[in-house]
């Protein structure tokens, strides 16, 4: 190196001339030892006089062990060098990368290392290189985790609250909405138009539809709007005459775009969900209890949010399974409070059923807020609790005292049976007590599902 810091020519040179990268090499047990070089034999040095006889006494000498040479007739072979070779800085730095790949000859790594032990800026560099290729080996999988958002924004809001929070009961909405939206941001143009087969049961029957990514999209907006309607916001549907039962906002939804939707309905969608949670952050508790109308049945906001949350997860994992990407079921928090919800609308439903003639009759009559006879729901896993469900009015109030079966599902298979995606018989349930009971309660249980 010259006294102003560059590099004299004649290292350039050797550099030039240096082998940065080694070939591949064989294995030492791969060399052929017959056409390995040797170097040649020197001439045996001249004897000795010999000592005469009367000075020199004689002495047993002692046998000496046979060598390859005089077994085989052939000469040993000579073992493998890895000294370090005196090599310059600069040819070394080269090399970092190729002993990171472990692609170094023996000579070479072994200079390589001897120098990492006396130049502190190469030894960071080769640590920095050799993590980067443990990354080229991973065996886990490089897609995101689908709650890294959520689990960054509680990070967040843990250190610095928002100054207008999202209030607890929209935090379930707001929060599978976003999983959502990360699912629909990786997906190429072509997936938007994979088919999606959506179930639920009628009655004692069920019903399928064959749509796309895009129809499922534009069904969770056409049905959200219900809930914008009740917060003052626009409908989608445009309001007015739109219809309140969400299978009727969907099909209008689905007939008003010709040809089908594709993924320009993401944008409209997920600004809808924003503009919703952000006019419930600012209404906080007192729009809470403003009634949301379905048509047949009202529910109040923070239920119809919760609701909306759910459908949002199920048909999630509907758009995953069609692409062929993963898709993980809420936290346990919200996977309470979305089991709770189904469990209390339990009592209604089986009226409605017993009302048309597909359940049992009431078996005492009750009134209104009095324990009456009930079904145990033990739910397992994640979210999971226990629920004591009335039988013969959904006024009455499920005691323990008066517990008549018991049915244990898990939290994850309860919910597919909520949302239609398995039918009551192939419910995996544990079942004990009145058989009629049960069977009211896992039908019920289907009977909420819908399109």
């Amino acid at each position: 190196m010259s006294g102003d810091g560059r590099e004299s020519e004649g290292d350039e040179e050797e550099v030039r001339g240096a082998r940065r990268i080694p070939g591949p090499r064989g294995a030492a047990d791969d060399l052929d030892l017959e056409s390995v070089p040797r170097p040649p034999v020197p001439p045996p040095a001249p004897a000795a006089p010999a000592a005469p006889e009367e000075t020199a006494p004689e002495q047993a000498v002692p046998e000496q062990p046979a060598t390859a040479e005089a077994t085989t007739g052939r000469a040993a072979p000579e073992p493998l060098m890895t000294s370090a070779p005196d090599l310059p800085h600069q040819v070394l730095k080269a090399l970092l990368g190729a002993w990171a790949l472990s692609a170094c000859s023996a000579g070479e790594t072994a200079a390589v290392e001897e120098h990492l032990t006396v130049c502190a800026p190469c030894a960071d560099e080769a640590l920095r290189l050799r993590d980067a290729v443990g990354l080229l080996h991973t065996d886990g999988s490089l897609d995101l985790d689908p709650t890294l958002r959520s689990r960054v924004m509680d990070g967040c809001l843990s250190r610095r609250p928002a100054r207008i929070p999202v209030p607890e009961w929209a935090a379930p909405y707001d929060a599978e909405t976003a999983r959502l939206d990360a699912l629909l941001r990786d997906i190429g143009d072509s997936e938007w138009h994979a088919p999606v087969r959506l179930q639920w049961f009628e009655e004692e029957r069920e019903i399928s539809r064959r749509t796309t990514v895009a129809g499922v999209i534009g069904h969770l907006m056409a049905v959200d709007g219900l809930l914008s309607a009740a917060l003052g916001l626009d409908d989608p549907l445009g309001g007015g005459e739109a219809p309140l039962d969400p299978t009727e906002r969907t099909e209008a939804y689905w007939s008003a775009t010709r040809p089908p939707p594709t993924r320009a309905v993401r944008e409209p969608w997920r600004a809808q969900s924003h503009e919703l949670i952000r006019t419930a952050s600012f209404a906080g508790r007192n729009g809470a209890e403003a009634s949301v109308s379905y048509g047949a049945f009202a529910l109040p906001l923070q239920d119809a949010a919760l609701e909306r949350a759910f459908e949002c997860w199920v048909h999630g994992g509907d758009i995953a399974d069609a692409v062929d990407y993963p898709y993980q079921a809420p936290s346990a928090a919200h996977l309470h409070r979305m089991i709770d919800l189904a469990a209390r609308m339990l009592p209604a439903a089986m009226a409605g059923r017993r009302l048309a003639g597909l359940a049992g009759p009431a078996k005492d009559l009750v009134a209104a807020g009095a324990p009456g006879r009930s079904v145990h729901l033990e739910i397992e896993g994640n979210g999971g609790g226990d629920w004591y469900i009335a039988l013969d009015s959904p006024a009455a109030v499920g005691s323990p005292e008066r517990t008549v079966a018991q049915v244990a599902l898990d939290g994850v298979e309860f919910c597919r049976l909520v949302a239609g995606r398995i039918s009551p018989v192939e419910a995996a349930a544990g079942q004990e007590g009145d058989r009629e009971a049960i069977r009211d309660v896992l039908f019920a249980t289907a009977s909420l599902s819908r399109l």
